[in-house]
């Protein structure tokens, strides 16, 4: 199963290591690791999304919390926040293919950042679903480069850290 977790640290050096070396010195693979300081440049707010069931979901929170620079852990597993992805993709902008790509590139709400004689990078933003099906219709075209951030979240409502 695929978790989001945030986690808010103190924003000083060495804390992002000492987050990664928690999932592998105890075997757990991160996803996607998302990092930046927050409106209070004291505090950093790390989004990893891990895969696991509920048992190694509630280990890795309770490692997380014993870390000294370990402010708050939240679980965002359960759909209470809102998920958001930047990709850049670059794609054949051949003639035969061209009104297609800008066809999917308008359905998507994406954005053609360059465009060369043989090729259109795209930016796209959206939930890590969208993008894979964006993904999933332009492969066929000629996809020649991606690069993705991984998710980031926010709790919904009142549900969050306040600074």
């Amino acid at each position: 199963m695929r978790h989001t977790i945030t986690v808010l640290v103190e924003n000083e050096f060495g804390v992002l290591s000492r987050v990664a070396g928690l999932f592998s010195g105890r075997g757990f693979n991160i996803d996607s690791l998302s990092v930046a300081p927050t409106n209070d440049e004291s505090i950093s707010r790390m989004t990893i999304v891990t895969r696991g069931d509920d048992q190694i979901l509630e280990q890795i929170t309770k490692h997380l919390n014993k870390l000294v620079d370990v402010i708050k852990v939240f679980d965002f597993t359960d759909g209470s926040a809102i998920e958001r992805e930047l990709a850049l993709v670059k794609v054949t902008a051949e003639d035969a293919v061209r009104a297609e790509v800008l066809r999917i590139v308008d359905i998507f709400r994406a954005k053609i950042i360059d465009v060369t004689p043989k090729s259109y990078t795209i930016e796209v933003t959206g939930s890590p679903s969208k993008i894979d099906a964006m993904l999933e219709l332009l492969r066929p075209l000629g996809l020649k480069e991606l690069v993705r951030t991984g998710p980031t979240a926010i709790g919904r409502g009142a549900k969050g850290w306040k600074a």
